[in-house]
């Protein structure tokens, strides 16, 4: 059989496929968020715990030889490690604010824009560069300890694998001090940010993607694995969007939309990234927002409602939800794509006393659209629209989707970022899979014209309001701030 780990937020799982790619067995554990006042921590020790118990469990549910494994995982945020891997304080996750007032500055002296200019990456509070910057000032005892800062499925490679330094992939090495035409790291952007002495703290960068043998937890001994590429990028390559101008849609904790592209351009407004890939040349153009799912879990345990009422709510409240605009930015960290806006959060407009549930849900649903409409055209999608996430498991919010996008959707279903590792490694190793079959879409979902050509007018309508939203949420220069950590 063939493994695939994906370490997510807030949920670990490994999935188990045939050859033909057929899923045999799926484990999950979650895993817990640390929230306080802006700061958002996970704890490294209890991440790793949960790989491998979810190891443990699907090797000893499908008693197969495993030929090989392939790993994923959440991208940005900073995992402080010890040369053996273990961490040197809690991981800080890509949803954390604390460096809001250090992004808010460089947003206005210019420095995000320099950054951008030279790597395509856009910076915001939750990514490596400001938090490092945010540490080297306020926690530097912790920098001096460490042996590197990596990304968190880095952290699992190295103590799976024993390895003896950490290591990354390119795509996890794109944000924020990747050239992308070298694939190496610019130490301009380290100077920029004022991180040049931290140099040492970089992890090594395997392209192609870092292989070692797995050293007995979790997985048998000797099991080839290959680290990466994170999430989004395995996301695209499970879901089968590797022509250019095609695009996925990942309706997830993070609303992620993923362009792929054989161009560079380092122009225009700042924000998004490029994600480099195992082929040199094509990148992924990605418009990650921080508005996903998270930001409907919030209003359905607001409104005290539960996920398996969401298709019932969605079909109780017309199109346009009686009036009701949701700009669902609810992230503590602002907004970073398709713009960097570390102040903006979430207005709910036209409510009133006759304001149901359902209203609110689906309008929420309906913003959250807008916001995935706004990210891909900004992405430059010019092709087909694959879809995937926990979103499209509401058969009534894909099809929402679908005439908020105007555009027919291949939703490709299960564990798309577990099937994109496991093709990721077989790539790797030299292992002949069937990417077209491993890949096939569950369903197609095509736009109804009459709801789609009304959203069209409500995303016009979207785009005014959120243009007041920013003007309101832009600071004036001043000291940096921000909060402190827990």
């Amino acid at each position: 059989m063939f493994v695939g780990i994906d370490v997510g937020t807030s949920l670990v799982k490994a999935a188990a496929f045939d050859r033909s790619g057929r899923v045999l067995a799926v484990e999950a554990r979650p895993v817990g968020l640390d929230l306080c006042g802006g700061a958002v921590e996970q704890d490294a020790g209890e991440v790793y715990a949960a790989v491998t118990a979810v190891l443990e469990a699907l090797t000893a549910r499908v008693p197969e030889p495993v030929e090989l494994a392939g790993l994923t995982g959440q991208g940005d945020g900073v995992w402080l490690v010890d040369a053996a891997g273990l961490p040197v304080r809690p991981a800080i996750s890509w949803m954390d604010g604390r460096a809001h007032g250090l992004v808010d500055r460089w947003l206005a002296d210019g420095t995000v824009e320099a950054v951008f200019r030279r790597t395509g990456g856009a910076l915001f509070p939750g990514s490596p560069g400001p938090l490092l910057a945010w540490l080297d000032r306020h926690e530097p005892a912790c920098l001096d300890r460490a042996a590197a800062a990596v990304c968190c499925k880095d952290m699992v490679f190295q103590r799976l694998t024993g390895a003896g330094r950490a290591v990354t992939d390119v795509s996890d090495a794109s944000m924020p001090f990747l050239d992308p035409r070298t694939r190496s790291y610019d130490d301009g952007v380290l100077e920029l940010l004022g991180l040049a002495r931290r140099r040492r703290l970089l992890p090594a960068i395997g392209d192609p993607a870092a292989t070692g043998e797995a050293g007995g937890e979790g997985l048998p001994a000797g099991t080839p694995l290959a680290n990466g590429p994170y999430d989004l990028a395995a996301c695209a390559l499970g879901a089968g969007v590797t022509a250019p101008g095609d695009g996925l849609l990942i309706v997830g904790t993070c609303l992620a939309s993923l362009v792929v592209t054989t161009g560079l351009d380092l122009g225009g407004e700042p924000a998004g990234l490029y994600i480099s890939t195992d082929r040199p040349g094509h990148r992924l153009r990605a418009m990650p927002a921080m508005v996903g799912t998270a930001a409907l879990d919030w209003v359905l345990a607001t409104t005290g409602a539960r996920h398996q009422e969401l298709d019932a709510l969605l079909a109780g409240a017309p199109p346009g939800s009686s009036g009701v605009r949701v700009l669902p930015y609810f992230a503590p960290s602002g907004e970073r794509a398709p713009f960097v806006e570390p102040g903006l959060r979430a207005d709910l407009l036209g409510v009133s006393l006759e304001t149901r549930p359902a209203d609110l849900v689906r309008a929420t649903c309906e913003g959250i659209g807008y916001a995935a409409r706004h990210c891909l055209a900004a992405a430059g999608l010019t092709g087909t629209l694959a879809v995937c996430g926990g979103g499209t498991r509401s058969a009534a919010w894909t099809r929402l989707l679908a005439d908020v996008l105007g555009r027919p959707l291949r939703v490709v279903e299960g564990e798309v970022g577990a099937r994109g590792a496991v093709l990721a490694a077989a790539g790797r190793y030299g292992v002949e899979l069937d990417a077209g079959a491993w890949t096939r879409p569950t369903r197609l979902v095509d736009p109804d014209p009459d709801r789609a050509a009304y959203y069209a007018r409500g995303y016009a309508e979207h785009l005014e309001l959120l243009a007041g939203a920013r003007e309101r949420a832009r600071p004036g220069t001043g000291p940096v701030t921000g909060v402190t950590g827990c």
